[in-house]
């Protein structure tokens, strides 16, 4: 994708691990924008190299909401 780039501002940790991919929680700048806590798939190449997969993305407000759910929720 032309134009498209990103940071990984601070690695939070790994949600899932399997042989091939993983599923992290980071702190993501996307196109030099403000960094935002993202949650996605990395699958890994035959290079070792880390390919972005699907995720979601929260600003800080969002993360605080689904925070307070979550803790609802889960007891």
């Amino acid at each position: 994708m032309e134009g498209f780039n990103y940071e990984i501002i601070e690695h939070y940790g790994v949600l899932k691990e399997t042989k091939n991919s993983t599923i992290e929680c980071n702190l993501i700048s996307f196109n030099h924008q403000s960094p935002k806590i993202d949650i996605r798939r990395w699958m890994i190449n035959e290079d070792d190299e880390k390919i972005m997969g699907k995720g979601i993305t929260l600003t800080k407000n969002e993360a605080e909401k689904l925070k307070k759910i979550l803790i609802e929720k889960i007891k």
